[in-house]
C-alpha cells in the first residue's frame, strides 16, 4: 500500500503541474481579459493533435513540443483578433461564443484526426526502479519542464516591460490607457499566450494520456475547478490549487473508482468557497 500511495503521490504532483499550465492560461485570460474562455480545452487538444502530427511528420518530439503551442498560439490570435475582439465587454457573449469555439475545434478534429485515440510515444524511454515497478522517467522530465515553463512565465510577468504592461491593465485599466500603454495589443498577446500555454499542456500530457478529439472536455472543468480554488486572476493560487486537487484525485483513485475520486475535489472547492470566497489566493 505504501508503493501504491507514494507513485499515486508522484503523479499527481506531475499531473498537477501539466493542470497548473492549463489553468495559468485560463486565469491568465480571465484575470485580464475577463473572458470565461470555454474553448480552453478544446485548444488543449488541439496542441495535443497538432503535436501528434508534427512528431509523426518529423520523428522528433521536442519539435512537435516547440511548433504545436505556436501554430495554436496563431489560432489564439485569429479567435481574439476576429471573433472576441468585438465582443470583449459582453460577458455572456463570449462565453456563447467560446462555447461554440470548442465545438467547433472538436467536430474538425473529429473529421481530421477522427476518433481512434492514438498514443503518442514519448523520447526518453528509460525507466528507473521505484519499489517494485519500472517507473517512465519521460514524466519526470516533463514534471521538470513545467516547472521551467512556470519559472519563465514567472520572469516574464513580473521582470520584463511586457509583464509590468499586463499587471497594470489588471490593475487600472483606464489609467494604462492614459500612460500610453497598447492595451488591445496586450489583449491579444495574453490571449495567444494562453492559448500557446494549452497548447504546450497537449504537448506535455499526450505521453500520458490517449490523444484524442474529446479529450479537452474533462480538462476544461477541472481547469475551472483550479482557478476557483485558487483565486480568480491569481497566478501563484492556479499552481497550488492545481497540484492540491490533483494529488486528491490520485490518491482518492486508489480507494474509490477514479470518476467518485472527481466528486472529491468538488467537494474540497466547496469547502474552500465555504471558508474562502475568493479562493486560496484570491483578493
Amino acid at each position: 500500500m505504501l508503493a501504491n500511495i507514494t507513485i499515486a503521490l508522484i503523479n499527481g504532483v506531475i499531473w498537477g503541474l501539466i493542470m497548473a499550465l492549463i489553468a495559468l492560461g485560463l486565469n491568465m485570460i480571465f484575470g485580464l481579459l475577463h473572458i470565461i474562455n470555454m474553448a480552453h480545452g478544446a485548444l488543449y487538444m488541439l496542441g495535443a493533435v497538432a503535436g501528434w502530427y508534427v512528431i509523426e511528420i518529423t520523428g522528433n518530439f521536442w519539435v512537435g513540443l516547440i511548433v504545436a503551442p505556436l501554430l495554436v498560439g496563431a489560432v489564439g490570435l485569429v479567435i481574439e483578433r476576429g471573433l472576441l475582439r468585438t465582443i470583449e465587454d459582453q460577458p455572456l457573449m463570449t462565453i456563447i461564443c467560446t462555447f461554440g469555439i470548442m465545438l467547433a475545434v472538436q467536430h474538425l478534429a473529429l473529421m481530421i484526426f477522427g476518433g481512434t485515440p492514438r498514443r503518442m510515444a514519448g523520447p526518453i524511454a528509460y525507466r528507473f526502479a521505484l519499489f517494485d515497478l519500472q517507473y517512465p522517467m519521460m514524466r519526470i522530465v516533463i514534471a521538470l519542464i513545467s516547472l521551467a515553463l512556470m519559472a519563465a512565465l514567472w520572469f516574464f510577468i513580473n521582470r520584463t516591460k511586457y509583464g509590468m504592461w499586463m499587471r497594470a491593465v489588471v490593475q487600472d485599466r483606464d489609467m494604462a490607457v492614459a500612460l500610453g500603454i497598447p492595451v488591445h495589443k496586450v489583449y491579444m498577446w495574453t490571449f495567444v499566450l494562453g492559448s500557446g500555454l494549452a497548447a504546450f499542456s497537449g504537448v506535455l500530457a499526450a505521453p500520458i494520456v490517449a490523444v484524442e478529439f474529446m479529450m479537452g472536455r474533462e480538462v476544461l472543468i477541472m481547469a475551472f475547478i483550479i482557478v476557483i480554488v485558487g483565486g480568480m486572476g491569481s497566478l501563484e493560487g492556479s499552481v497550488v490549487a492545481a497540484i492540491i486537487i490533483s494529488l486528491i484525485q490520485g490518491v482518492g483513485s486508489l480507494f474509490v473508482p477514479p470518476a467518485m475520486a472527481t466528486v472529491f475535489s468538488l467537494a474540497f472547492m466547496i469547502i474552500v468557497l465555504l471558508i474562502r470566497p475568493q479562493g486560496l489566493f484570491g483578493e
